[in-house]
């Protein structure tokens, strides 16, 4: 007959107090090796602050949840960077819903206009840029250096080899790995690039990492062997064997759950909340409407001028580019001009925006006009 060692009557009640258990009665040298893992450490215990990437669930849009006839660079979800360089493809880029199980949203690529003839220097891929001053912890440049641990899902109908990139802006640096699309299934994928000795990252607001995943990818920067070391940056193997999504226009792709932390573990996916996504998004971009009323309303100075004090949400990155547009009047307005203000030191600062607005009235018109402007305040890297 089985004994039971430890039920309810095994010790008496109170027999087992703190008192009893002696300081250090376990040690670490009563812990097997492969007894705590990462693993489980992740499932039980608040990791967080271990992903360095923004938007990598792709929550955030403040420019607009779908772009189409989209040939040229540029922002569409926030913190992600589409580059295509001398392609003749057209894509579309949106989110979607279709995700893995645990998100909610994706980066959809999808391919409009095919490109079968690849130049030499033809590139297309998406970018993640990051500030040095969050890159500290990775000790690059010092014999302490770690190593890279990114990981992400992704799912594409046209399969193959896929080359991801990381690029060290400050020393002029790079480093690929690939990754092989068997199917057209949601998969998490996870790279393990080394530490790097040589060049620190600067400890400062400008873009230090960068980290592409290659679509399209010209004979500049295949041939030979994928580099898969850190180097001095050159274009030869970057991208190696990557295959040319932008070849039909049956091909789409999604992206999501993309985590960059440190070491050579991946840990499951860090999610933080939409507000706070939302705030991190805004150091670098933030847009709002605005409305006013010639001669009072929020902004006020005389019948044909107005001026007034935009707050940014969060301390941009860097004094942001300002830019508005009127997108509402009653008629009365023929035209009207937006600036930073005159006469103001510093009108644009990396808290607020000293805005003035000027307006050109119709004959006939009196005081009380409405206007509603868009604003934009971009401090992207």
């Amino acid at each position: 007959m089985a004994i039971d060692k430890f039920g309810p009557n095994a010790f008496a009640t109170g027999s087992v107090t703190s008192d009893a258990l002696a300081t250090r009665t376990i040690a670490t040298a009563d812990i097997a090796d492969d007894a705590v893992t990462t693993a489980k450490v992740a499932d039980t215990v608040n990791l967080g602050r271990r992903n360095l990437v923004i938007n990598g669930d792709f929550r955030v849009w403040q420019r607009g949840t779908a772009h189409s006839g989209v040939s040229t660079a540029g922002y569409h979800a926030d913190r992600f960077y589409f580059y295509p360089q001398n392609s003749s493809a057209v894509f579309q880029i949106s989110q979607s819903t279709n995700t893995p199980n645990g998100f909610g949203n994706a980066y959809l690529v999808e391919v409009t206009t095919a490109d079968t003839s690849i130049a030499s220097n033809e590139e297309v891929k998406i970018i993640h840029k990051l500030e040095g001053q969050d890159l500290q912890r990775f000790k690059k440049g010092t014999s302490d250096a770690q190593g890279f641990m990114l990981s992400f899902y992704f799912q594409s109908t046209k399969t193959g080899t896929y080359v991801v990139e990381l690029y060290d802006r400050d020393n002029g640096r790079d480093i690929s790995k690939s990754i092989n699309v068997t199917d057209t299934n949601w998969n998490r994928y996870t790279l393990n690039f080394p530490s790097d000795t040589t060049g620190s990252f600067d400890n400062d607001a400008n873009s230090s990492l960068e980290i592409s995943w290659w679509l399209v990818a010209g004979s500049a920067v295949q041939g030979g062997t994928l580099n898969e070391s850190w180097r001095t940056a050159t274009d030869p193997s970057s991208a190696t064997g990557q295959v040319n999504f932008g070849d039909s226009t049956s091909n789409y792709c999604r992206l999501t759950g993309i985590q960059l932390e440190v070491g050579d573990t991946a840990t499951p996916f860090e999610h933080r909340s939409y507000g706070e996504e939302l705030s991190l998004c805004q150091r670098y971009y933030y847009q709002k409407q605005q409305k006013g009323r010639r001669g009072g309303g929020i902004f006020t100075r005389n019948n044909n001028r107005s001026q007034g004090r935009l707050y940014l949400p969060q301390v941009m990155r860097v004094s942001p580019t300002f830019t508005a547009t009127r997108d509402l009047g009653d008629g009365i307005f023929s035209g009207c001009t937006i600036s930073a203000a005159n006469g103001f030191d510093d009108a644009i600062q990396p808290e607020y925006v000293d805005v003035e607005v000027d307006v050109d009235i119709n004959s006939g018109g009196g005081n009380g006009g409405t206007f509603r402007f868009d604003f934009t305040f971009d401090a992207e890297l």
